[in-house]
């Protein structure tokens, strides 16, 4: 098999220039876990190129490198979090969560709900064979509504757009916890956004960058 640690370490001298992420705890996890198990063998040469790639032909994509770690930085992670991550996707991101909030035995968990079929098996395959899948547990669902059994969440990651955070998720989250999400209708271009939970009923939001992602599916989606 390829080595892919130089093509890994230009990306992250890229990504230090350009200012698209300033934790190191995300560059740490970035350099640990191998992208190139979370796609299909064919695009395994292309697995560090800087654009998203198809998995299958389910209509959604892996998400380019560089958005994948700055949502580790918007994320503030830190080990020992519950984080519940909507669209498991390959497993790729959520793998890159667990690097950092389970790290060093730390009793984080990441919670990844999966709308699409194909994707839920292609996600759980490849946690196991990149030795994530202790620390991340894919769910067959509707992710819009979120998975009560494990609410409070201190993270809430959600990776495809939707005009309205889904109210189930705001209620899981966690009071000081932190949600952010792709805000805008899908087609060309979204904001990604951050809610920070004061209380109850009231939220603080922030505007990170203008992004593209694929629709949110679900009962509170699109």
């Amino acid at each position: 098999m390829k080595d892919f640690r130089a093509e890994k370490e230009r990306l992250i001298d890229k990504y230090r220039r350009s200012g698209y992420a300033k934790d190191e705890k995300a560059f740490k996890a970035f350099m640990q876990v191998p992208r190139e198990k979370f796609i299909p063998e064919r695009l395994e040469s292309s697995a560090y190129l800087d654009h998203p790639l198809p998995l299958m032909s389910t209509g959604q994509t892996i998400s380019a490198p560089h958005m994948t770690i700055m949502i580790l930085d918007y994320l503030e992670l830190k080990p020992g979090l519950k984080i519940l991550e909507i669209g498991a996707g390959s497993g790729y991101q959520a793998a890159l969560i667990a690097a950092i909030v389970a790290d060093n035995d730390a009793p984080g968990h990441v919670f990844s709900i999966e709308i699409v079929p194909e994707l839920v098996d292609f996600a759980r395959n490849n946690l196991l064979k990149a030795n994530y899948s202790q620390a991340v547990t894919v769910i067959k669902g509707d992710g819009t509504l979120g998975y009560e059994d494990e609410a409070p969440y201190d993270r809430i990651i959600i990776t495809a757009a939707g005009p309205i955070v889904p109210p189930p998720l705001i209620k899981q989250l966690r009071i000081s916890g932190t949600l952010v999400m792709p805000l805008g209708r899908p087609g060309l271009w979204q904001q990604m956004t951050r809610f920070r939970k004061i209380n109850e009923t009231e939220t603080v939001k922030e505007s990170l960058s203008s992004v593209a992602f694929v629709p949110l599916r679900g009962k509170h989606g699109v």
